[in-house]
């Protein structure tokens, strides 16, 4: 019986060891075609949207290992971003709240600090050139990522006739009252603030009449040329010393007291 007894914990001390080898002999790396077979969303994610996760890494470069042999198999976003300011930031979830989609963001309301870390252009225009839109949270604006809004989505347009593409033509919206134009700027959009100068010039029966808003005023909002830019100096000394001023009897370019 004793010798019986020995022969059979061999035998069992000999199959461990025989199905402990086998086990180890066939375990292979897994690969993404292993991942997929049950985690399907992750990648249905990568592919519609993973940016660098798709064509730089693989689901085993992220993930080092699986459960039960790696319980901790999900890494940090730091294990790989690092060396800009950006990616200091705490929290990343909170905004990549999907690691497999890291460009489809979920904005707050009231973000700009973390903005203006990628961003740093635009924060220092918005600083340099003080407007309520200084006072307002990136995300107020820009409530997805990259997305660029409507100005009209919050301001009434200046006329009737303006739509979104003529907003830029005068207007930043990080410096929006730096108001900027070309020669080629209708009348109209600058009558639809300045009605009674557009009104005064449109009824002149003067070579004014034929001429832009823009034509004069020539590049920077509330730019008043002298008379002179264009006319010289068209009476004698005489009558320039008593009235040095030209509006003294001419009134304003545009209606030249008429």
């Amino acid at each position: 019986m004793k010798r019986l007894t020995t022969i059979l914990v061999a035998l069992i001390i000999s199959a461990g060891l025989i199905l402990t080898f086998t086990s180890l002999s066939l375990a292979a790396e897994l690969s993404n075609d292993d991942c997929i077979k049950c985690h399907t969303q992750p990648p249905a994610d990568i592919e519609a949207q993973g940016g660098a996760h798709k064509t730089a890494v693989t689901c085993m470069e992220c993930h080092e290992g699986h459960p039960p042999t790696v319980r901790e198999n999900i890494p940090t976003c730091d294990s790989c971003h690092s060396g800009k300011s950006h990616y200091e930031l705490e929290n990343c979830l909170s905004c990549h709240n999907n690691p497999h989609m890291p460009l489809v963001l979920q904005l707050a309301k009231d973000i700009t600090g973390a903005c203006l870390t990628c961003h740093q252009e635009q924060g220092t225009l918005l600083q340099e050139n003080k407007s309520f839109h200084t006072t307002m949270a990136c995300t107020a604006c820009h409530q997805e990522h990259a997305q660029i809004p409507l100005c009209v989505s919050c301001h009434e347009p200046h006329g009737e006739t303006m739509v979104q593409a003529d907003c830029a033509q005068c207007h930043q919206a990080h410096k929006p009252l730096v108001v900027v134009y070309n020669d080629a700027t209708p009348s109209e959009g600058c009558g639809s603030c300045h009605d009674e100068a557009l009104s005064q010039l449109t009824a002149s029966t003067t070579k004014h009449h034929a001429l832009s808003c823009a034509a004069c005023h020539k590049e920077k909002h509330k730019m008043v040329p002298a008379c002179q830019d264009c006319h010289g100096v068209p009476h004698s000394p005489g009558i320039m010393k008593k009235f040095p001023t030209c509006g003294e009897c001419h009134s304003t370019a545009h209606n030249l007291n008429l």
